[in-house]
């Protein structure tokens, strides 16, 4: 495999000893299951890709990526198997092997395929390569299986875009070639990539296309591929650079409740979600505007000017007809503000210093702006972050999205169990509708996204 990859592999005992002989154990079936889905090409075929690409829980950060701010991320140790093999021709096959469920697409051919679908995530990746680097030379039958839940805010359709671009990257060589390392010459490259395929934006000089509709960033992404298992880690965004390591403590561990409301960034939720991405991208507009300045987004604005949010307001308040009203673009200027500037930062000393019940306050902060500012939150998941926090959670928030989703808890590895039960029983109690959709499970930090060699 090429060194411009750095990816991991699954047989590295360094990686089992942070997995875990659970998590270890519970990954071999998934492959197996999706290993088994080729079975036939795989008994023909020299060749054979095996990858494992966990979700993102996200910490802190919430919607800060997509307009220049930083966050605090980590992959989960659930994710997608997948498996792939190369083709002779520039068709590709993919197999659903929990579902059972297949369809096949040619790069030569315009696809019908429903935008609301997850197959369109597998389009997007495969026409935006062939695009960006002519021409992909080798299609592929590749099959997946998943133990995370779907739009769930675990970031299941970004996984699927790396998972993808993984295999048919490895598939055509394409680290091998002097146009793409040029272009993405590393992993935190790679996730600004990525992110561009998803949102349908031009990275550098490698022109965009359709992506999946949603005007997002590239966080996912980066907690994907650049996570590093027992760790929180701190990323700065457009660029992709990173900022720090935070271990985890051995004696807490992530409990992860998913609401059972779905927000997928493909369905519904994806208008709510690209409001609030594009009120950044207003405020960055309209602050270019007023300054005669080239700033591109809030991220660089607040490098830029330390009182940004004050002198915003006092710019625009002035002006007839903005895209949005004046008072939801301010609220939004200061969300990102407090988000990215203090809460971040502030989160991430508590956890470096070990003063958990200073966490738990600026997360508890992070969660109340998300609500009242942000404009995120569902009675879902606001139930789960509070009763999670009644129920000893040194720390609870939703993350995501939002519009549904998920919630994460830090909590003591002795209690762990009973936490889940007792957070399960009292969101079902208080939401009955969601008891066949909710899931409830516990979780390391996991290990970013990894090659699968063929001992292990």
């Amino acid at each position: 495999m090429s060194s411009s990859w750095q990816l991991g592999d699954l047989s590295d005992p360094g990686v089992l000893e942070h997995m875990g002989a659970a998590a270890s154990d519970r990954r071999t079936p998934l492959i197996m299951q999706a290993a088994a889905a080729l079975q036939s090409r795989l008994a023909a075929s020299s060749e054979t890709h095996l990858l494992w690409v966990p979700g993102r829980i996200e910490i802190a950060g919430k919607h800060t990526d997509y307009a220049g701010g930083r966050s605090l991320v980590a992959p989960t140790e659930q994710g997608i198997a997948l498996v792939a093999v190369p083709r002779r021709d520039r068709r590709i096959s993919v197999v659903d092997a929990s579902l059972q469920t297949s369809f096949e697409f040619s790069l030569d051919e315009e696809p019908t395929i429903p935008p609301e679908s997850w197959q369109a995530y597998f389009v997007t990746v495969a026409r935006r390569l062939d695009q960006n680097f002519p021409s992909l030379s080798r299609g592929a039958d590749i099959s997946f299986v998943s133990d995370l839940p779907a739009a769930a805010g675990l970031s299941s359709s970004s996984a699927l875009v790396v998972g993808t671009f993984l295999a048919l990257a490895n598939l055509n060589a394409l680290p091998d070639r002097t146009d793409y390392r040029e272009a993405i010459p590393d992993l935190s490259a790679l996730a600004g990539y990525l992110g561009a395929i998803e949102n349908g934006y031009s990275y550098g000089a490698l022109e965009g296309t359709q992506g999946v509709g949603t005007f997002g960033g590239s966080e996912d992404h980066t907690a994907i591929l650049c996570g590093q298992a027992g760790c929180v880690v701190q990323y700065r965004y457009s660029p992709v650079r990173f900022e720090g390591s935070i271990r985890l403590p051995t004696e807490f561990i992530l409990a992860i409740a998913s609401s059972g409301l779905r927000a997928e960034k493909t369905g519904s939720a994806r208008a709510d979600y690209n409001r609030l991405s594009l009120q950044t991208q207003e405020i960055a507009g309209l602050w270019r505007a007023a300054t005669d300045s080239n700033l591109s987004d809030l991220g660089s604005i607040l490098d830029s000017e330390r009182e940004a949010v004050r002198k915003f307001l006092s710019l625009v308040k002035n002006i007839e007809d903005p895209a949005f009203p004046v008072d939801q673009l301010h609220g939004r200027f200061v969300h990102f503000e407090q988000e990215n500037e203090v809460i971040v930062p502030g989160a991430a000393a508590a956890l470096e210093a070990g003063d958990m019940g200073q966490f738990g306050d600026w997360i508890d902060r992070s969660m109340q702006l998300a609500e009242t500012l942000l404009g995120n939150q569902v009675p879902e998941t606001s139930f789960l972050a509070s009763e999670a926090r009644q129920l000893g959670a040194v720390a609870a928030s939703a993350f995501g999205a939002g519009f549904g989703g998920a919630v994460w808890a830090l909590v003591p590895r002795t209690d762990a169990e009973e936490f889940k039960c007792y957070l399960k029983k009292s969101y079902l109690q208080a939401f009955p509708q969601h008891a066949e959709a909710a899931t409830f499970f516990l979780t390391e930090a996991g290990p970013p996204a990894m090659e699968i060699s063929p001992k292990s």
